[in-house]
């Protein structure tokens, strides 16, 4: 099939390119971010592959569907960038990649906590201006520590089992328990009884309406003092603005971001020459006991090469028989 591939960079094209050697698709890259106006590159492909910070409204859409365009592609998990009652009307499949490796954004997690914790990033920075001082880089051992995980799915289990590695308790908060974490271990709590207890907490969840905020004032109220919390699910799982207050305050200790709110119009691309301009994300960059990354959870070799294959095979079954697989629901 035809594929307006849009959002891309260079490491798309090289593993896509890699997946797609027999040739079986014609996949036309296109460096501008899926919007309204964007929509007008369509010439005569028939499926669109977008990327989390993609505009997938019902506007998009229309103009999609008015195109040929017959598949929404997208090589993510998430899905909440996308007006799926639209879709649905418009008899507009959609199709994602729910699981690439779970093993790279969980283990980009537990990174953030390791540099956090034992401020390597600031070590780093001191080592190159020749300043060997150990001022303010005391840690804490992880051994003995309360882990909460909020979401045990793929992601959220292995970081479990990582977190377990080191010794630490660790205990989840999930709708649905997971038996392999529960065999492994794993403690399931309450909500409230996981930000009151925890040493650490990490979240693995998706955004949805119920959990949007779900890390706001009353949450970090009840948190301890001094609490570490890492999020590599989705920025609007945290307010920012609730969390800028509670580092001021001390009541976080540590935070560490993969993720961000109003991300959709920053991550991946280079504002080194223009600097940014939001204020609360240049508000949190100034604070040194947080370390925030682009969403590069997911950004490993094996991981990549999983989106590539799954996202070509969910079009290439569709090209077959109209078959969908990996729905979106």
């Amino acid at each position: 099939m035809k594929i307006a591939f849009y959002n891309s960079k260079q490491y798309d094209q090289e593993y896509f390119e890699r997946a797609n050697q027999t040739g079986a698709h014609q996949i036309r890259y296109i460096s501008s971010h899926l919007n309204l106006e964007s929509t007008s590159l369509i010439t005569d492909e028939e499926v669109v592959c977008a990327f989390i910070n993609d505009n997938l409204d019902a506007a998009v859409l229309q103009s999609l569907k008015a195109k040929g365009i017959k598949l929404i592609a997208l090589r993510s998990a998430g899905f909440n960038h996308v007006d799926i009652a639209c879709s649905k009307q418009l008899s507009l499949p959609v199709v994602r990649v729910p699981a690439y490796s779970p093993y790279a954004v969980a283990e980009h997690a537990a990174a953030l906590l390791l540099c956090l914790n034992r401020g390597i990033h600031r070590a780093h920075n001191r080592i190159r201006e020749g300043d060997f001082s150990l001022r303010n880089l005391m840690g804490f051992d992880l051994h003995g520590k309360t882990v909460g995980v909020v979401g045990t799915g793929k992601i959220g289990q292995a970081f479990a089992n990582i977190m377990g590695g080191f010794g630490c308790n660790v205990m989840a908060y999930d709708l649905i328990q997971n038996e392999q974490c529960v065999a492994s271990g794993v403690n399931y709590v309450t909500l409230e009884h996981l930000f009151s207890h925890a040493d650490v907490i990490s979240l693995h969840c998706p955004l949805t309406p119920e959990t949007h905020h779900l890390i706001n004032h009353k949450a970090l109220e009840k948190m301890r003092d001094g609490v570490t919390i890492i999020n590599t699910s989705r920025g609007k799982l945290v307010d920012t603005k609730a969390i800028i207050n509670a580092l001021k305050t001390g009541k976080v200790g540590l935070l560490g971001l993969d993720v961000y709110e109003e991300e959709e119009a920053l991550f991946f691309e280079d504002f080194s020459a223009k600097g940014i301009q939001d204020d609360v994300l240049a508000r949190l960059t100034t604070f040194p006991n947080v370390i925030i990354t682009s969403h590069q959870g997911f950004l490993t070799q094996e991981a990549m090469f999983n989106i590539a294959q799954t996202t070509l095979s969910n079009i290439s079954l569709f090209e077959q028989d109209g078959s969908i697989q990996n729905g979106v629901v």
